[in-house]
């Protein structure tokens, strides 16, 4: 589990960020030179690397050079652990809610007797 913990640490802290939202929503289109997800964002080029190397650190993406011309791609995949927590929270919340509800209406089902 500790494995697992620190996956998803990871993945959050790269999707914590603004922009490296906005680098995997454009990568989600098609993968993309490093010039080209630079000049959107109006950061200079080693910012924006360090925010590449976040999202790469994390899986959520990966690079190929060829040249003196990197490329980035989504793993889309990489979002799964997240999407499971997620549903696993949601599951949580929604049980206890559901507890909530049967509560309250059986409390106001007596206060009626």
């Amino acid at each position: 589990m500790a494995k697992h913990d620190s996956d998803l640490s990871l993945l959050f802290r790269a999707l914590a960020d603004p922009t490296r939202r906005s680098i995997l929503t454009r990568l989600a289109e098609t993968p993309a030179r490093v010039t080209d997800l630079a000049g959107p964002t109006g950061l200079r080029l080693p910012t924006v690397m360090r925010h590449l190397s976040v999202l790469e650190q994390a899986g959520l993406i990966t690079t190929s050079k060829d040249g003196r011309i990197r490329t980035c791609a989504i793993v889309p995949q990489a979002l799964d652990p997240v999407r499971t927590w997620l549903d696993e929270q949601r599951d949580i919340w929604e049980a206890r809610l559901d507890r909530l509800d049967a509560f309250v209406m059986n409390v106001m089902k007596e206060g009626k007797e």
